[in-house]
């Protein structure tokens, strides 16, 4: 049997589950979303968002890049991130990495991959930020995990840097912003940055907006 087939044998049997269970799942998963929050991820397969949350669909919106990254010329990330916040009124913004990411890994490397060497170039500005505490630490392994933990409260500071957030913040004091790190090894989600509304450290970076906007 072709792997592909697996797959639709595997989605009829979690439908069947599913029904069985309650059989107006599908029927009220149908309608409108209300997710309570955004979760901007790693593309890594062995990162699911709902699989390690524990949540059922209809629960997260999801976007998901190399790194779980939060760029500002990103058109499909903001794309989601303002329907996320402006249109589906999400209360809490997830970026989540986790240890043993790839991407982390390459962009400490000098390896050329074409194409995807410009998008990790943003890990390396990361790096360049942090490297009098990066290159303190000896251990290559836990180098590239303090580096995993570093870009994830990078990715949430870029987020509270946005106009979208700032805005939703002005109007509706809405999202709080978190930074996680998941552990492969145990399972376990770790907490690291948490940004309310309104914080923004430098004013550089903050927006003002009138009455009609």
């Amino acid at each position: 049997m072709e792997s592909y087939n697996k797959l639709l044998l595997a989605n009829k049997a979690w439908a069947k589950d599913k029904l069985n269970l309650r059989p107006d799942f599908f029927e009220i998963n149908s309608k409108d979303q209300t997710p309570e929050f955004l979760w901007i991820g790693c593309s890594d397969s062995r990162v699911p968002a709902e699989e390690i949350t524990g949540t059922e669909p209809g629960e997260i919106f999801v976007h998901r890049n190399i790194a779980n990254m939060v760029i500002h010329t990103d058109f499909n990330m903001l794309s989601v991130l303002q329907y996320a916040v402006d249109i589906l009124k999400v209360k809490h913004i997830i970026v989540c990495g986790h240890y043993g990411c790839g991407g982390i890994k390459t962009a400490l490397s000098r390896k050329h991959l074409g194409l995807i060497n410009k998008w990790l170039r943003h890990i390396k500005d990361v790096y360049r930020f942090h490297s009098s505490e990066l290159e303190t630490i000896a251990d290559e392994d836990k180098r590239v995990q303090r580096l995993v933990e570093l870009n994830v409260i990078e990715q949430a500071r870029h987020l509270a840097e946005t106009s979208f957030v700032q805005k939703s913040w002005s109007k509706e004091n809405r999202p709080t912003i978190h930074g996680w790190v998941y552990d492969m090894k145990t399972g376990n989600l770790k907490d690291f940055v948490k940004i309310e509304p309104s914080s923004i450290n430098l004013d550089i970076y903050r927006y003002e907006f009138g009455d009609d906007e």
